[in-house]
């Protein structure tokens, strides 16, 4: 899969596939809500078979019934690539399928971490 960052064309295009998602501090990042800290667990566990699926793994932070993704490809300094928009359809549907809630306002203010 192309590894050279997408205009931000591109990414308002895609954008408008990936409804749950925004582009903040140059990644795609979403925040899902789960009932319970075990479902939470579980989308970890499906985001993590992404990532092995793909060999692109995301940023990622758990607070409790929570969980906030942040993907972004290093290898192309640090921007966002077709990787990353096939990376965050695939956990979409995993998300889906958990009944997860995307709550993308609710993403946290600054980087990754902070």
């Amino acid at each position: 899969m192309a590894r050279e960052p997408l205009s931000e064309e591109e990414i308002r295009d895609e954008l408008g596939r990936l409804a749950d998602w925004r582009h903040v501090g140059g990644s795609l990042a979403t925040v899902y809500k789960l009932p319970t800290a075990a479902a939470a667990l579980a989308l970890i566990a499906a985001v993590g078979e992404v990532a092995e699926e793909l060999n692109h793994h995301p940023d990622l932070d758990w607070r409790y019934n929570r969980v906030i993704l942040r993907f972004s490809s290093h290898d192309a300094g640090s921007a966002v690539t077709a990787r990353d928009v096939e990376a965050a359809h695939r956990c979409t549907l995993r998300a889906a399928a958990l009944d997860a809630v995307a709550q993308p306002e609710r993403l946290p203010q600054g980087p990754a971490g902070s």
